[in-house]
């Protein structure tokens, strides 16, 4: 299998001295959906800003087999896309188009090319016709729709999600998992929403105090209570379909 993100070593102190990573180990392989959960606190969003190099620090991050330079940060960010957990930290333009053509710009594509990006992008997240609205003016469920988009531009190999479902009503939460799951991207996806993980990841990585303490096949951790409570997590209750993993979850 091929690895597309190897993570050896990693620690991460923030100004003050605390320590939000210690010594992560973690690759990732090509067409793996991979769910990074934990308690608040525990480093998922600053392990995640290390994937595309928006932090560095202790250790080594490798995307597909190069380490993650001042020299090759445009190809890393292309091949790696960030979706924040708050899509406003991710849309800034006038209006959707310009929003999502962003990075196929700043990646030097012609005109033509900028427009076939943002058509595919915004039809693939279902918001075809949004182009010349306001981001800012649509609801939340939209505006993260939006902000993946904005990443699909430009055609990245991988996906990297922090708590994309936070803050969205059942209904939103679900249209977003169908979303995800249609994409043919690598996932790696930060959240505490385990009926999410159940449905979309066939790998969960616990992480705590910002140590890994557990990466195994998700059926087990999910079925797991005693691991799930230790590390300020419960599976949900109820839980009655089936994933594409083989997992059940709230359908």
């Amino acid at each position: 299998m091929e690895e597309v993100i190897r993570i050896d070593n990693l620690s991460y102190a923030y100004p003050d001295g605390r320590r939000a990573l210690t010594d992560i180990n973690l690759t990732v392989y090509r067409g793996e959906s991979v769910a990074i959960t934990g308690p608040n606190g525990a480093g998922k969003s600053t392990l995640l800003l290390h994937l595309n190099g928006i932090l560095r620090s202790e250790g080594q991050v490798k995307v597909f087999s190069e380490p993650v330079t001042d020299k090759n940060l445009k190809e890393v960010r292309r091949r790696v896309g960030l979706v924040f957990q708050d899509p406003d930290d991710q849309l800034f333009s006038a209006t959707v188009f310009d929003d999502v053509a962003f990075g196929p710009m700043n990646l030097d594509y012609s005109e033509a090319e900028v427009r076939q990006a943002v058509t595919s992008a915004l039809e693939k997240v279902g918001m075809t016709g949004f182009e010349h609205r306001s981001s800012h003016h649509l609801s939340l469920g939209e505006r993260k729709r939006i902000a993946i988009a904005t990443i699909l531009s430009m055609s990245p190999e991988v996906m990297v999600l922090d708590e994309p479902t936070s803050n969205l009503d059942p209904q939103g939460k679900w249209r977003l998992i169908e979303l995800l799951r249609k994409l043919p991207v690598t996932r790696l996806i930060a959240t505490h929403d385990l009926e999410l993980v159940a449905a979309l990841c066939q790998r969960v990585v616990v992480l705590d105090a910002g140590r890994i303490v557990c990466d195994d096949a998700a059926e087990r951790i999910l079925n797991n209570k005693t691991l799930l409570e230790a590390h300020g997590l419960s599976r949900p209750a109820g839980l009655k379909a089936t994933s594409e993993s083989g997992i059940p979850f709230r359908g």
